[in-house]
C-alpha cells in the first residue's frame, strides 16, 4: 500500500460536498426569511463573481424581510441584478445603499420552485463527490504508472473509492429528499 493513497482525504472531501449542500439548503428556508438564503449568490464585482456576503452586510430585520446593505454604491445595481437573476424568485427594493427583500408567502407554486433549487443545489453535490472520485482515480492510475502500487491494489482501492462515492451520492439523495419533505409540508 503506497503512503500517497489516502481513502480518509478523499471522504474528508465527500463529506465536504455534503456540508456545503446542507448549508446550501439550510438557505431555502420555508416562508421564513433567512440571510443564508442569498449567501449562495454570486455577484459580479470589480471583475470577478463573488458572493453577496463579501461586498455587502446581510440582516434580517423582519421574519419576512431580508435587508442587504451594500457597501460599494457603485455595487448596489450588480447586486439587485444577481439577486433577480438567482433562480429565487425574489425581488428587491432599492433604498440608496439597502436593498429590502420580501420573503413572499409560499404557495403551491413557490413551493415547487424552492423544490427545483434544491434539486440544483444537491445535482451540483453530486458533480462535486464524482470530482472527488475521478480525481481518486487519476491517482491510483498514476501510482499504478509510477509502479508505486500493483494493479490488484489499483482495482481493490478504486473499487474502495466508488463503494465511498456510492454511499456519498446516496447520501446526497437522502439530505434532498427530508429538505423536499420540508418544503412541501403546508
Amino acid at each position: 500500500m503506497s503512503a500517497q493513497f489516502d481513502l480518509a482525504d478523499i471522504k474528508r472531501r465527500m463529506q465536504g460536498a455534503i456540508q456545503s449542500l446542507r448549508h446550501e439548503l439550510s438557505g431555502l428556508r420555508t416562508g421564513r426569511a433567512s440571510a443564508s438564503l442569498v449567501e449562495p449568490v454570486q455577484v459580479q464585482a470589480y471583475g470577478n463573481s463573488v458572493s453577496i456576503g463579501t461586498v455587502a452586510t446581510i440582516s434580517v430585520p423582519e421574519a419576512r424581510m431580508i435587508a442587504v446593505q451594500v457597501w460599494d454604491k457603485s455595487l448596489v445595481g450588480a447586486v439587485e441584478r444577481a439577486i433577480r437573476d438567482s433562480n429565487l424568485g425574489l425581488s428587491p427594493n432599492v433604498e440608496g445603499q439597502v436593498l429590502r427583500i420580501r420573503i413572499p408567502e409560499l404557495n403551491e407554486q413557490r413551493r415547487k420552485d424552492l423544490v427545483k433549487v434544491a434539486h440544483k443545489y444537491a445535482e451540483e453535490a453530486r458533480i462535486s463527490v464524482r470530482h472527488v472520485r475521478r480525481d481518486g482515480i487519476d491517482m491510483l492510475k498514476k501510482l499504478l504508472k509510477d509502479k508505486a502500487i500493483s494493479e490488484d491494489d489499483e482495482k481493490r482501492h478504486a473499487a474502495e473509492i466508488q463503494k465511498v462515492t456510492d454511499a456519498h451520492v446516496s447520501e446526497v439523495d437522502q439530505v434532498l429528499a427530508a429538505k423536499e419533505k420540508e418544503i412541501m409540508q403546508v
